[in-house]
């Protein structure tokens, strides 16, 4: 009789787990004593302790009760479970919502004996809660990941004294101005902004995104190139954070139609400084914000580390010790022209060279460059900026990007009237650049009289050197890929695999180069009006290498992976 008392005491999950026999009644009742004084739950102080498996007690539960059973391995969440349920009510109950269906909400549980925090779950969300049930072991894990998606930082903020940061505003009005920061501050929002910006920095990301939508508020880095999702904030946030960061930007805070541009500081130290470019952009559920990290460590990274074979770099460094003409360097936004253009410009920068250049905007600032912001409001145009240069006796001129045929004709002049000029364009490669002056307007004898060098490039990720594996192609595939025949069997060919010291399996970026001198027979093809396919043979047939072919080489030598050359080099 005692032993049948002893089980008339236990109720709830418990109870099945002895009639399952499972649990001896004694244990049973031990164990929820123990778990009561520890404040823990019942069955993750069993699955906690190793006493059982969680896929019994579910299955038990499942039997039991008569719910469906769920693996959580095999969930993604698109909506964060606490645009639903705060975490605080997550943690303390033990349960995880999955699902909103009209007025029904879909929660993940381990007892569905809980029915106290099932009712204040319904009671606070004003729906009616239908159980899953799930292993107690992955959903800890699952509620302990989703929650440090949803909230990366705010679990951080207390580690560090983000407090003592230095963030200014990056304003025209000089180095000196001081933001106006007043209307918004909210320590956990201005918390919460500095983590992020810091963590980006640390992570070495070259872009944050920040997207608000209908029902979750996503944010993302741009890692080499590629956007990671590292956090989902409470929707309810974004219009703080966007607020803290336009105020941090010296940005209109009240207004919501238009997007703005601006520019924050980050000082780390006494000789590192960091600049975020921001703009903002109106979008059906809030504004979205993107900041892209400048850091002007970038360019001082050397040319021996851009990627260059030495050929590629031997007619680079050639090109740069001229005198006067115009080197081009192009590609798609992101294929780092500006930082490969400030490498040159590092090598150029001594004290007997007055060098100027005018971008939109200056994204790298470097002591001993004269550089100067485009503005279109106040009429400083690309054309009046050079204007103002060749008035000023300069050496050396970079010019941001040549959009149009005004700036294009005063560059082609300055190169020829003993300037050294170096830009940009955007086509896809050496050959098109010249094609692409000629459409512009600029006559074929100015070209060819002053273009000494044009660069196309491409960013590739690197292989994290730790963990890349060796994979094997079959030769077929290689000979299509671009290899020669007599390349098959003479290089191992590497993969991604990924580690805890990388993204994926990459580390790092590498350039991938076309550079092609203009050369006596280019020129002639110049003067005679030549098309694209012209330029592109006569190139090939002086040994200058494509994009492809350069970045087959960084795939023999192990640098990157074939796939990683397919993505960024495919037509």
């Amino acid at each position: 009789m005692a032993a049948v008392s002893g089980v008339q005491q236990l109720s709830g999950l418990a109870k099945s787990l002895v009639k399952a026999q499972l649990l001896s009644e004694a244990d049973a009742q031990a164990y929820f004593e123990d778990a009561r004084r520890k404040n823990t739950p019942f069955v993750s102080y069993l699955v906690a302790n190793k006493i059982l498996d969680g896929l019994q007690i579910a299955q038990v539960a499942h039997q039991e009760f008569g719910l469906p059973l769920l693996d959580l391995d095999a969930v993604v969440f698109d909506i964060p479970p606490t645009q639903w349920v705060g975490e605080k009510l997550i943690r303390r109950h033990h349960i995880l919502p999955l699902l909103r269906r009209g007025n029904h909400l879909f929660v993940a549980v381990s007892d569905p004996t809980n029915f106290l925090g099932l009712d204040e779950i319904t009671f606070q969300t004003r729906l009616v809660t239908d159980c899953v049930l799930v292993e107690e072991n992955k959903l800890s894990r699952c509620i302990e990941a989703v929650l440090d998606a949803a909230d990366t930082s705010l679990k951080q903020l207390l580690e560090e004294d983000l407090d003592s940061l230095q963030i200014t505003a990056g304003d025209d009005e000089g180095p000196h101005a001081e933001p106006e920061i007043s209307g918004i501050d909210d320590a956990p929002i201005v918390r919460f902004v500095n983590r992020l910006l810091l963590d980006a920095v640390r992570k070495g990301a070259s872009d944050i995104h920040i997207e608000p939508y209908e029902k979750f508020l996503r944010i993302r880095f741009r890692h080499d190139g590629i956007l990671h999702e590292v956090a989902n904030p409470p929707p309810a946030l974004g219009v703080k954070i966007c607020a803290r960061i336009k105020v941090m930007s010296r940005m209109d805070i009240a207004e919501h139609r238009i997007p703005q541009d601006g520019r924050i500081k980050m000082t780390l130290s006494r000789s590192r400084a960091i600049d975020f470019r921001v703009n903002t952009c109106p979008t059906l559920f809030g504004e979205k914000i993107v900041l892209r990290i400048l850091d002007p460590s970038s360019a001082q990274i050397g040319v021996e580390m851009l990627g260059f074979e030495p050929e590629q770099r031997d007619n680079f460094l050639r090109a740069l010790e001229k005198p006067y003409g115009m080197i081009l360097v192009t590609g798609p936004t992101g294929s780092g022209k500006t930082v490969t253009l400030y490498t040159g410009l590092n090598l150029l920068n001594r004290v007997e060279a007055n060098i100027s250049t005018v971008e939109d905007p200056v994204e790298i600032t470097v002591p001993g460059i004269n550089q100067v912001n485009v503005n279109y409001k106040t009429g400083l145009t690309f054309a009046e900026a050079l204007r103002a240069f060749l008035r000023q006796d300069p050496d050396i001129i970079m010019v941001g990007e040549i959009r149009d045929l005004e700036t294009a004709e005063i560059a082609v002049k300055a190169a020829q009237t003993g300037h050294l000029v170096l830009s940009t364009l955007h086509t896809n490669d050496a050959p098109q650049t010249l094609n692409r002056l000629m459409q512009m307007g600029i006559p074929a004898f100015n070209i060819a009289s002053s273009v000494l060098l044009i660069m196309a490039q491409r960013l590739a990720r690197r292989l994290c050197p730790r963990c890349k594996r060796e994979e094997k192609v079959p030769p077929e595939v290689l000979l299509a890929s671009g290899f020669r025949e007599e390349d098959i069997g003479n290089f191992t060919l590497f993969g991604p695999a990924g580690c805890d010291q990388c993204v994926k399996g990459y580390k790092g970026r590498v350039g991938i180069y076309q550079v092609m001198p203009i050369s006596e027979e280019i020129n002639r093809i110049i003067l005679e009006g030549g098309n694209v396919m012209a330029l592109t043979e006569q190139a090939h047939a002086e040994g200058i290498a494509d994009l492809r072919e350069s970045g087959l080489k960084k795939v023999k030598a192990g640098i990157t992976s074939l796939e990683e050359i397919d993505r960024v080099t495919r037509d």
